[in-house]
């Protein structure tokens, strides 16, 4: 009688632990993506140039976001500064090397831009003719709202 009455009991908080486990609300999670994205060369000196970016990010996920971190990443570039080649300086990036956007509400699109994603550096104080191949801009983080 005894072991029926424990397994009778086992069994009716197994069965509530499972109705609780399967009331339990799924999180949703975030997705962004970048919808545009635009260049910009800006005449830092007499023979540097620096290359800019500003775009548009859209929240397609179900749920708002937070605290987005974009930047930007030039795969093409080197690290060493030779005359008439883009370059970059580091791996990690400045406060000017990206953009965080606060806030973006489901299905809505904010703007982002940020500096200095690439260098180029010429003798002759001419402009590069072209932006670099490899160019890459990346959502590193955000934030889920719940």
């Amino acid at each position: 009688m005894r072991i029926n009455v424990r397994l009778t009991l086992c069994v009716f908080v197994m069965m509530l632990g499972l109705c609780l486990c399967a009331c339990e609300k799924k999180k949703e999670e975030g997705k962004a993506v970048v919808t545009e994205t635009e260049y910009s060369l800006d005449h830092d000196g007499k023979y540097t140039y620096s290359l800019n970016a500003k775009g548009k990010i859209k929240n397609i996920g179900n749920v708002d976001l937070k605290k987005v971190v974009v930047t930007g990443y030039c795969k093409s570039c080197d690290e060493i500064m030779i005359s008439g080649k883009w370059f970059v300086t580091q791996e990690v990036k400045t406060a000017a090397q990206k953009d965080t956007i606060s806030y973006i509400a489901a299905g809505v699109e904010e703007p982002f831009s940020f500096k200095d994603i690439a260098y180029y550096y010429t003798k002759t104080g001419e402009a590069p003719k072209e932006f670099p191949p490899g160019l890459e801009i990346v959502i590193e983080s955000f934030e889920t709202v719940q």
